[in-house]
């Protein structure tokens, strides 16, 4: 069959997106029947628990609303902490090579320390409540911002700064009107891979150190025995993942970099650095 006969919806992402999930479904279905253990649902009886969750006819102390709305405010609180220490640290990493020395080692350790390491430290600190769900969310994503700020300083053209210099434009000015500028697709990568790994670790910290959240609610099915339960949340995971990625980083890209071409309206934002080389120091 050759290309040209492809029915042209085929050919946009959209469908390959929605052919994959396709795939995936049949895939389960089918590979269910033959697995050796019962534990593992179908994917009706989870779409079945998950619109009863919807519905909020559900066993669970909390409905999946308040679940979400719980982990969300924590999610929200522990970012918003790890970005106010992070984006200050990888300026001045970035900008003076002393501190980057100095720093190092402590970036590259919270880079490697497993979330489930961070809520267990966090629980074993704040006990059972919010602080030990919010503080596990900062330090698993503070590093990543540090890191990529600080990498976004160090890749600043050396021109922009010389003629920046050159018209006698101050420290502060600079950071405002050259390098913070400059940095929009490494701050992109640090609060997308932040997030990322934020999201993994209030998971961990409310299994572990939480009675509520989303987290816990996978325990509660856990522990009562219901794979539907378990593996219906983790779809909830999935879906809202999805839906940050596509609809607010995809829109929120698009008007942070709304000055670029139009058949280039996204960042290309970088990998998550997580290897430094070498600093030019600058001040």
């Amino acid at each position: 069959m050759s290309i040209d006969r492809i029915p042209k919806w085929l050919k946009h992402p959209r469908a390959a997106r929605i052919l994959s999930w396709v795939a995936f479904v049949a895939a389960w279905q089918l590979i269910v029947p033959v697995l050796p253990t019962d534990l593992v649902p179908t994917p009706s009886r989870v779409a079945v628990f998950m619109w009863d969750e919807l519905r909020m006819d559900t066993l669970a102390p909390h409905t999946v609303y308040e679940s979400f709305g719980l982990s969300f405010q924590r999610l929200g609180v522990g970012l918003f902490l790890a970005f106010a220490i992070g984006i200050p640290l990888g300026l001045l990493m970035g900008l003076n090579r002393r501190a980057e020395w100095f720093g190092h080692d402590f970036v590259v350790v919270g880079l490697a320390m497993p979330s489930l390491v961070w809520a267990l430290i966090a629980g074993m600190w704040f006990g059972f409540g919010d602080l030990a769900p919010v503080m596990t969310v900062t330090l698993a994503a503070v590093t990543f911002v540090v890191i990529n700020v600080a990498e976004g300083v160090r890749n600043v053209p050396k021109d922009l700064l010389d003629m920046g210099g050159a018209y006698g434009v101050g420290r502060f000015g600079m950071i405002r009107h050259v390098i913070f500028p400059s940095l929009m697709p490494f701050f992109f990568a640090a609060l997308r891979y932040g997030l990322a790994n934020a999201w993994k670790g209030l998971v961990l910290a409310e299994v572990w150190a939480s009675t509520e959240g989303a987290g816990w609610v996978i325990k509660f099915w856990y522990d009562a025995h219901r794979s539907q339960g378990i593996v219906g949340y983790a779809l909830f995971f999935i879906i809202v993942a999805i839906f940050i990625e596509r609809v607010v980083f995809g829109r929120l890209s698009g008007w942070v970099f709304r000055w670029r071409p139009a058949d280039n309206r996204e960042a290309p934002e970088p990998e998550p650095v997580e290897k430094k080389t070498p600093a030019l120091e600058r001040s």
